[in-house]
């Protein structure tokens, strides 16, 4: 059994949940653009705010001086350290020459050359010394800058110090403006909510309910879903703890329907089946037969079986015969789909 409902109709309800959804569409990007340029309380703190410049720069200053001076001795350093290296090859070069030398002289047994053995062998102990004294200096070197950068270290000390001072400071403004504009945005978002809440209970039913429902649609995503990207650690506690109580009562409000309900049926059970048709409306008793439900009690029903014409449960009359040409039909039509008699 097909609905009584118009097709007109049908498609109309259907345009309506669209203008529903588009009107909350355009509250929500009206709603996003807000959120996001709420007022961000002050800008942003810098850890220059909070330390003593003089000192900080006088310190900073310091370092960098030092830190140029250790890193042209360091380059100077390197340098130095290739020299000898050359002055090693060098070396090491001459005494392979020397050593040749003596090989050729043994084999010669040429005893004029006993001067220049002296000769060769006070050369190369210049050159050793040379490298000795050259080592020594790089040492000292060395150690002159192990000196500047042991000096540098209680410098950078303090300057972490001061910037670790500094930071804890930032971190603590920060974390009151964020509160302060968690604040403001939960101000706009909660009471939008709310809103959203009493027009469901009070408004949803009446002519401009696409309206009341694109509203509704908006609030819940304002909520729930565009504050989140703003929301500091502790917030999400706040969105929990609305959407439980909101959850509670929203269960309240279902729980006293659903008794509600059961009560009117079982009134409705009680009535005469004449009583019931008065009371169901039209579409929605039709509604129900086109689903197989007593528009009476709403429990299923065999309308295939054309011998029975009342709910076996509430006994509610679903056939009935047109009193004009006897032809069975629906009990809640207003007229004979046969003749066209008023029932």
């Amino acid at each position: 059994m097909s609905t009584s409902t118009r097709l007109t109709e049908k498609w109309i309800n259907r345009g309506l949940w669209v203008i529903s959804f588009v009107f909350a569409g355009f509250l929500i990007g009206l709603g996003s653009l807000v959120v996001g340029d709420l007022p961000q309380v002050q800008s942003m703190p810098q850890m220059m705010d909070f330390v003593d410049l003089d000192r900080y720069n006088g310190i900073r200053a310091s370092i960098e001086q030092k830190e140029k001076v250790i890193s042209a001795d360091r380059q100077k350093l390197n340098s130095e350290y290739s020299q000898l290296s050359v002055l090693q090859d060098n070396y090491d070069k001459a005494k392979e020459n020397f050593n040749n030398w003596l090989s050729t002289r043994q084999t010669t047994q040429d005893n004029s050359q006993n001067s220049e053995v002296l000769t060769r062998t006070r050369e190369l102990e210049k050159l050793q010394d040379g490298i000795s004294k050259f080592e020594q200096k790089l040492r000292d070197k060395e150690l002159e800058i192990q000196k500047l950068e042991s000096d540098l270290n209680p410098l950078i000390t303090q300057k972490e110090e001061l910037e670790s001072e500094a930071y804890k400071k930032v971190y603590e403004v920060d974390r009151l403006n964020q509160m302060k504009v968690f604040g403001y945005r939960l101000a706009l978002t909660l009471p939008l909510l709310l809103i959203a809440g009493w027009i469901f209970a009070k408004k949803r039913k009446t002519k401009n309910w696409p309206f009341v429902w694109g509203f509704i649609f908006f609030a819940l995503f304002a909520f729930f879903v565009e504050l989140v990207p703003y929301l500091p650690s502790y917030g999400g506690y706040i969105r929990y703890i609305v959407g439980i109580v909101g959850t509670y009562f929203i269960g309240q409000y279902s729980i006293k329907a659903l008794q509600n309900y059961l009560e009117k049926q079982k009134q409705a059970e009680s009535m005469p089946s004449s009583q019931v048709k008065e009371n169901v409306n039209y579409e929605v008793a039709h509604q129900r037969l086109s689903r197989s439900i007593c528009p009476g009690c709403e429990r299923p029903i065999d309308l295939k079986d054309t011998l029975r014409n009342y709910c076996m449960h509430c006994g509610t009359c679903v056939f009935n015969n047109c009193v004009s040409c006897n032809t069975r039909k629906n009990a809640f039509a207003k007229f004979c789909h046969s003749c066209g008699t008023v029932s």
